[in-house]
């Protein structure tokens, strides 16, 4: 029998801390700063993870969800895919913590980092080896952003935007195509815009803090005004096109959850009205690797998320810039 992959269900989790534009407000009295995120971002407010949690305690409320949905337990999972630019560590991988948090005991883990296209990237390695191998049968992909641990809270430019936690989803096998195609694109000459330059081989952070201070994130340059609607579009259309559809059939489209308008803008240069699509950023903030399994799922539970038969396309794109997108017929 052929092996093809589907996704078995979805998980979530959003710390409960929660900072509102108005903590803004007094943050940066000189600036309006509520008015300024609702009108240009869509955040209204965001959630902050506490002081004793960390990135894998995320991905291990979520991943917990995902599990209980697809009826498995964690010695089920044979592998562990957690995508993440906010790590609990250098090293080891985020994904070897949970698995030992989670149990998943005959599990193999490995972190993908390209920034926030993370956990589109990591769901397209899922396929590969679910389909490929035979010993492969459940995979857990996890997207998780614990960013509130490198913003400075001097920078109105960044602490206003980022936030924490976690989606998950699990991929397993099928009978029936449920990825139906994928496709990647980076424009690598944004490498030094938005990231977190401080810690690295590049730049390491030493005892006189000689090269930076402490890892912050960072936006060091602009970026085009027009570089969404100008890369987005075509490697949706490109990706859709691979999977023999056209964008009228794809029913669900989930981007990155920066920018409630670009997302408009995107659907409209698509000519898809805005229902087939959902936005979390207004109560959760920008969560970067997790928000677009955090938009699934909320979907999904809020009754508009994807039937049995629907055509699903996620797209996303981070920090490099890498940039992802795939499509897949829900199965489940």
């Amino acid at each position: 029998m052929k092996r093809y992959a589907q996704i078995l269900s979805t998980g979530r989790y959003v710390p409960e801390k929660v900072l509102t534009n108005a903590y803004f407000d007094e943050l940066f009295p000189e600036r309006d700063i509520d008015a300024w995120l609702v009108k240009n971002v869509g955040i209204k407010e965001r959630h902050i993870m506490a002081e004793d949690e960390t990135t894998s305690d995320l991905c291990l409320h979520a991943s917990r969800e995902a599990l209980e949905r697809a009826n498995l337990a964690p010695e089920d999972v044979d592998l562990i895919i957690v995508a993440t630019d906010t790590p609990d560590y250098f090293s080891p991988a985020t994904a070897t913590v949970l698995q030992h948090k989670i149990g998943a005991v005959n599990a193999g883990t490995f972190d993908v980092n390209c920034a926030c296209a993370g956990w589109v990237t990591a769901l397209e390695t899922a396929v590969r080896f679910v389909t490929t191998d035979d010993e492969t049968n459940n995979v857990l992909v996890v997207g998780a952003y614990g960013m509130s641990r490198f913003v400075d809270y001097t920078d109105h430019k960044t602490c206003t935007l980022f936030a924490d936690g976690a989606g998950a989803v699990l991929v397993g096998v099928s009978d029936k195509p449920g990825f139906l195609a994928g496709k990647r694109l980076a424009r690598g000459s944004f490498y030094d815009a938005l990231g977190i330059y401080t810690g690295g081989v590049a730049c390491p952070v030493t005892p006189a803090d000689e090269n930076g201070g402490i890892p912050r994130v960072q936006f060091v340059k602009r970026f085009p005004a027009t570089f969404n609607s100008d890369n987005w579009p075509p490697l949706i259309k490109g990706t859709v096109e691979k999977a023999g559809l056209t964008l009228d059939e794809i029913d669900h489209y989930y981007f990155t959850q920066l920018n409630l308008n670009t997302i408009k803008q995107i659907m409209e240069i698509l000519e898809q009205p805005l229902e087939k699509t959902h936005w979390i950023m207004d109560k959760w903030g920008y969560t970067g690797s997790a928000c677009i399994p955090m938009a699934l799922d909320d979907a999904i539970e809020q009754g508009r998320g994807p039937k049995p038969g629907d055509k699903v396309l996620f797209i996303a794109s981070g920090g490099g810039i890498s940039m992802a997108c795939n499509v897949w017929e829900w199965t489940v």
